[in-house]
């Protein structure tokens, strides 16, 4: 039996791209799979018709992104459908390369509007509506790190964004008992207790040497692992841009 059967998903933008994909990997693991879309009704009917043909069940929901009600009005509309959302996928977003010379109010509210407050109001949202164990998952991107050619400034703000929404929501004692998750090699390191990230013991139990040392020497001691782990991020990212290829998502 899967892990998700009788799950109830929501996938935002989930009628084509990366977003479709997402929607039948998740009913293929017996998920029960809602996706929004904005435009194209025809390829969100054909994957439901595809999900539900498969023994699978499925709903589209037309929301433009760029509507604060539509996307709380699509949320409203799979609680209605199902009772609850256990998993929310904030995958909807646009791709515009605007020279930072050539931005206009209009360009900045557009990309904003969807790749950053749609995110914010489907998350708040979906999480009252959510149980206890429910999974929020937003689709980030390397470029909030890495800025390899000109012309994504609005595009990278907006990701930029997207980490530090994630990284406050996932943060042990918020709101909610959901954990949000942002696709990235970097993941290990997002949201540590202070001084975890300093000792470069991210992943290292609490009774780890290492972390103890860290803790038990305050400020200073934390200063000092600092310092050895930053010359270990300079080795790890200068290896990684030497041996992987730029991953977009």
């Amino acid at each position: 039996m899967s892990n998700l059967k009788n799950r109830i998903a929501l996938v935002t933008g989930g009628g084509r791209g990366i977003g479709a994909a997402i929607a039948r990997r998740l009913a293929s693991e017996g998920a029960i799979v809602a996706i929004t879309y904005g435009q194209s009704q025809a390829k969100a009917d054909a994957l439901v018709a595809e999900i539900e043909q498969s023994g699978g069940t499925a709903l589209a929901v037309r929301a433009d992104n760029r509507d604060a009600k539509a996307v709380e009005a699509a949320v409203k509309t799979v609680v209605e459908w199902h009772g609850r959302i256990d998993i929310l996928v904030n995958n909807a977003g646009i791709y515009e390369a605007v020279a930072i010379t050539d931005v206009t109010a209009d360009d900045f509210d557009r990309t904003v509007d969807i790749n950053v407050k749609a995110v914010v109001l489907a998350t708040s949202a979906a999480t009252k509506h959510m149980p206890e164990g429910g999974r929020i998952i937003s689709i980030g991107s390397n470029l909030a790190q890495r800025i390899p050619f000109p012309g994504i400034s609005l595009y990278a703000l907006s990701k930029s964004a997207l980490v530090g929404f994630t990284k406050a929501g996932a943060r042990p004692g918020s709101e909610g008992d959901h954990r949000q998750h942002r696709p990235s090699r970097f993941d290990q390191y997002r949201n540590e207790p202070a001084g975890r990230r300093a000792c470069g013991s991210a992943t290292r139990p609490d009774g780890d040497p290492a972390v103890q040392r860290c803790q038990r020497g305050g400020r200073s001691g934390r200063l000092a692992c600092r310092a050895r782990s930053a010359g270990r991020d300079r080795r790890r990212v200068h290896h990684r841009r030497r041996h992987e290829r730029l991953e977009l998502f």
